[in-house]
Parts: structure tokens; C-alpha cells; sequence
């Protein structure tokens, strides 16, 4: 009995000493990032974690469901589309073709009312949200400085970073991008409860506005730039903005960093369905117009769906890029695999959500399985019936 008591004491100190260091070096995120994360049985963020944590409601309006073609759900998925839905675990695929539906399919119990977690899809929403803050006069430009609306901004070149530096993931920021990292920035920014704290830590080391280089944390601090701009959280705003106008079917939700006044997880974490999503793309494809109403300006559109810089043709302003098969296409992206991707020139917009992503090489800025999708839509594409 001593021999057990001797052991559970010396095994609680060191618990205990073990919570105490967490602390001390700040890493006391790791705690949540276990009981989220690893005691569900994964090693990184996945579909449903929105559940673990505290949201924000992304209220809808009047929903404008999307017309569905006459020949709807006629043709089944390629021989290869099925392989890949199955490797990669897919959950959604649907296509749009001239604004209406025209196939879509839900695996492991996912329906279209289903939500799951977009990650950094989420990146191109909050651009969006620049573009019309820009529009309704709350920033001036993409020129304008962050530190007008962040003075607390630190780093050697903290005074010249601007927002559109922030939507083209330009900053200079000192951040790493290290998702499967527990002690990386990205997994803090993730876990930790003072998510606003944890960006003012951060410096911006580098010249910024010189070259593309993604980082999470430029739209974690876009997102506290809009914070300040407008005076409503980016919730409320998107609500406002985006989300009731283009007559979204549900209510979305946003990932905050803690209950009551906590901050949007930004860069990650806007949660919804592909039908939902897929109105982005209608939104950008027509260049901010929706129902005869231009809810975002058409100038800054095309600025977002080309690149801004010409060593790095593959990201423009919160929409990544691939001139493909003789046509550009743009498209949101997130991790495990989530996509959105815009043929403007085929009015076709594809949404792909899942557990898996494809393989992506350093020579490849784009993962193999985008050129599947397009592929093996097109297939089945030139089967419809006109």
C-alpha cells in the first residue's frame, strides 16, 4: 500500500510539474490541443472539430436556394473521380454548371445540410471582407498601413506593411507554417485563448510587399484590422455583407479563440456546406454582382484573381490561381483537401470537401488531386445532355 501511495504522489508532482512548465514556456495550448485533438483519434485540425470549440453564429437570411438542371444527378462520376473520392475520403463533390446544380454527392453520413470546417477556404471570405470595407469607405485602400489600425504592431518593418499586403500573403511577418508542429506558431494560433496576444507577439521581421509567401498569420491580423476598421466582429460583418445577400441556405459558424469577446479564427475555422461555399464562387465569378447588385466592387474582384506578383503566379488577393487547359481558373483552398475552383470562362464551379488532401511537391504549388476534379468534371461534364 505504501509502494502505491509512494507512486501515485511522486506520479501527481509530476504532473503537476509538468503543468507548471507549460505555463512557464507558454505552451499551455498543447493542453487543449490533446483533448481536442488527439484524444479524438487525429494528429491535425479535421472536419468536425468546430464542435471542441467555442463558435460564432454567421446568421442567414432569406435563402436563395440554387436552381437544379433539368438533368441533375444523370451522370454518375468517372471511374477515376469515384477512385479518388474514396482514397481521399471525399465527403462532397458537386458541380455547378451555369448556375445551377448539376451533380452532387454526400458520403460518410454528410448531407447538404451538413457543416464541416473549411480552414483556410476561410482566407479568401476575409479578403472579400477587405474588398468591402474598401468599398464602403472603411479602409481607404489596399495601400493603407496596419499600423494605423494596429499601432501596437511591432518589427523592424511594422510601419510599412499594408493590408494588401496582408491579403496577398506578403507581410514579412515572422511566422511558420508547420501544421503537424506542436510548438509551431500555427498550432498555438490554433489552440491558444488569446489569439489576439499571440499576434502582437509577433513581429514583422521582413520587408513586406516583396514576394508571396503564405502565412496564416496575415489573415489573422487582416482579420484585426477589420476589427478595428469597421467596429463588428468578422462574423457579423461576413453576416452582413455576404452571407444574407447571397441568400446562403444556413447559418454558418465562425471558430473564436474564447467564449464572449474572442476573435475569429480567420485564416482557418468558417464553418458551412458546399452549396454554401460554392456562393463565393458564383460571387467572384461575377465580379461582386449578385441578383443585379453589386455587393462587392468589381474592380477589386479582378484584382483578386490575378497575381499580384509575377514570380508567384499561383496566388492573387485571398484566391489561389492555376491557368489550366487553356483556361485560368481560381479557387479557395483549405487543408485535408477543400476546394472551391471557378472556370469563369465555363461558368463551372466545383466543390470538393473531404478528409484527405493530394499529393503536393515543392515544384507543384497546387496538389495533384485539384487537377483531378477539374479532369474528371469536364469528363462528365461532356456527357450532359443539352
Amino acid at each position: 500500500m505504501k509502494i502505491l501511495w509512494k507512486f501515485l504522489k511522486g506520479l501527481l508532482i509530476l504532473i503537476a510539474g509538468i503543468v507548471l512548465l507549460a505555463y512557464v514556456f507558454k505552451v499551455d495550448y498543447l493542453f487543449t490541443a490533446v483533448r481536442t485533438i488527439y484524444f479524438n483519434g487525429y494528429k491535425t485540425a479535421f472536419l468536425d472539430d468546430y464542435h471542441y470549440f467555442p463558435t460564432r453564429n454567421i446568421p442567414a437570411g432569406e435563402a436563395q436556394p440554387w436552381p437544379v438542371a433539368k438533368d441533375y444527378n444523370t451522370v454518375a462520376p468517372t471511374a477515376v473521380l469515384a477512385t479518388t473520392h474514396k482514397e481521399l475520403q471525399t465527403i462532397v463533390f458537386l458541380i455547378i454548371k451555369n448556375d445551377s446544380l448539376w451533380h452532387e454527392a454526400y458520403y460518410d453520413s454528410y448531407t447538404a445540410n451538413s457543416k464541416t470546417n473549411s480552414f483556410s477556404m476561410a482566407k479568401s471570405v476575409v479578403s472579400a471582407a477587405l474588398g468591402k470595407a474598401i468599398q464602403r469607405g472603411e479602409i481607404k485602400s489596399l495601400e493603407d498601413k496596419v499600423i494605423q489600425y494596429l499601432p501596437e504592431l511591432k518589427g523592424k518593418y511594422s510601419q510599412e506593411v499594408t493590408v494588401g499586403d496582408l491579403s496577398s500573403m506578403a507581410s514579412g511577418l515572422d511566422w511558420d507554417e508547420g501544421y503537424y508542429s506542436p510548438f509551431s506558431i500555427v498550432t498555438r494560433a490554433y489552440f491558444d485563448k488569446d489569439l489576439r496576444g499571440v499576434m502582437m507577439g509577433l513581429e514583422i521581421k521582413d520587408q513586406p510587399g516583396q514576394a508571396f509567401i503564405y502565412k496564416s498569420g496575415d489573415t489573422q491580423l487582416l482579420t484585426m484590422v477589420l476589427e478595428k476598421a469597421t467596429g463588428k466582429t468578422l462574423a457579423d460583418y461576413v453576416s452582413t455583407y455576404f452571407w444574407k445577400p447571397m441568400g446562403a441556405e444556413n447559418d454558418a459558424l465562425w471558430q473564436i479563440d474564447h467564449k464572449g469577446d474572442g476573435i475569429e479564427k480567420s485564416y482557418c475555422c468558417f464553418t458551412s456546406g458546399a452549396r454554401d461555399f460554392a456562393r463565393f464562387g458564383k460571387l467572384y465569378k461575377d465580379y461582386g454582382k449578385w441578383n443585379g447588385e453589386q455587393i462587392l466592387d468589381s474592380a477589386f474582384v479582378a484584382k483578386s484573381i490575378v497575381p499580384r506578383f509575377q514570380a508567384s503566379p499561383e496566388y492573387g488577393y485571398g484566391w489561389w490561381l492555376k491557368h489550366y487547359k487553356g483556361q485560368d481558373f481560381f479557387y479557395m483552398r483549405g487543408h485535408l483537401g477543400q476546394f472551391t475552383i471557378v472556370s469563369p470562362k465555363d461558368n463551372v464551379i466545383i466543390v470538393r470537401l473531404g478528409h484527405v488532401k493530394g499529393v503536393q511537391t515543392e515544384e507543384d504549388p497546387h496538389s495533384n488531386d485539384l487537377y483531378t476534379y477539374i479532369d474528371e468534371a469536364y469528363q462528365m461534364l461532356a456527357q450532359r445532355n443539352e
